[in-house]
This record gives C-alpha cells, structure tokens and sequence, in this order.
C-alpha cells in the first residue's frame, strides 16, 4: 500500500500574536467546555489539500513553488465569532483581515486543481479555529467574558512566505509538521 499523507497550505502566527491569543484563551476558556485548539497549532490555512500521496510529494511543491510571485501581505488579527452563526455554532474564530490573501488562496487552488486536488466550493474566509463545538451547549457565559475583554484586537504582522504542513491526527490531537515554505516574493 502506498504511504499518503495529510497535507494542507498556511501562513504561520508570529510569536507576538500567539501570545496574544493565549491571554484571550487563557481568559475565556473556563467559559465554556469546547474543543480547544492549543495555540501552538493556531495557522491561517490558504488551501486544504487532503491525502495526498508520499511519491508524489517533490510535484506538488514544484508546484507550489511555481505560484504567481506577489508582494508580502499585511495581516490583522481580531475579532471573534462563531460558524456558521452564533446561534448555532460549530466553530469559535478568530477574524483575519489580510489583502492579497484571498488572491493566494485562489493561485494556490488553482494550481493545485491541475494536479487532482479537488477545488474549494466555497468562498475563502480567512479565520484562525479557536474551538470547534461538537455539541449544542450554553455558549451565554462565552459570550460574557468576551464582552468583557479590553480589546478583540491581537495584532498585526507581514506575510513573506506560506507553507506546506503535514496534519497527523492522534488520539491527543493534530501534530503539524511544516514540510516546505515557499517565498511570496523572489
């Protein structure tokens, strides 16, 4: 049988803005009993790539490589909310405002679409996963400590390069190991 392997594309989370995150989940965590995503694994993913076989790996960061070289990308992160709406939510995110990112999620579904790899259906919502909620549950005291904090606004940084992730899902939770990275700009 040959090896496959999980794969997605992401911008990494500079230290200052993990951190940042950290205070906030560190403070509203014991709101609500949610599936937690650990900070560490906290990444903008432009393009979920799926199973993607270990042979084939060296082709599909040939082309990764090959995408449209573009200037860097200002990033802000703020704001939370839920998915697909607050009433009946199945994620708890983090907002992401970065122009160009879009355009980089678009070239890199279409260069992947080349090679088999099925094409988004929906529209790119860039987002960081704080917690995925499994179950329908009181979310009111949620709500209330993040009213309650000073600021919804984490920081802000520029994106020169993307990467290859490999996602292995353990009993514990997903490892991510960065596989690639691959330059915006030449």
């Amino acid at each position: 049988m040959k090896a496959r392997m999980r794969l997605f594309t992401a911008l990494d989370l500079p230290a200052e803005v993990v951190h940042n995150l950290e205070q906030l989940l560190r403070q509203i965590r014991p709101a609500a009993r949610i599936h937690w995503s650990p900070p560490a694994n906290l990444h903008i993913t432009t393009k979920f790539i799926g199973e993607w076989p270990e042979e084939r790996l060296a082709e599909l960061q040939e082309t990764l490589a090959g995408l449209p070289k573009r200037p860097t990308i200002p990033v802000r992160v703020r704001h939370v909310g839920f998915f697909p709406n607050p009433h009946s939510p199945r994620n708890f995110w983090c907002g992401i405002d970065a122009p160009g990112l879009p355009e980089l999620a678009a070239d890199t579904g279409r260069a992947t679409a080349a090679l088999g790899i099925a094409s988004e259906q929906r529209p790119y919502s860039p987002h960081l996963t704080l917690a995925r909620i499994k179950e329908k549950l009181n979310l009111q005291p949620l709500r209330e400590a993040i009213a309650a904090q000073p600021s919804l606004d984490f920081g802000q940084f520029e994106v020169a390069s993307f990467f290859l992730y490999r996602s292995q899902l353990r009993p514990t939770g997903s490892v991510y190991t960065k596989l690639a990275e691959f330059p915006l700009s030449k």
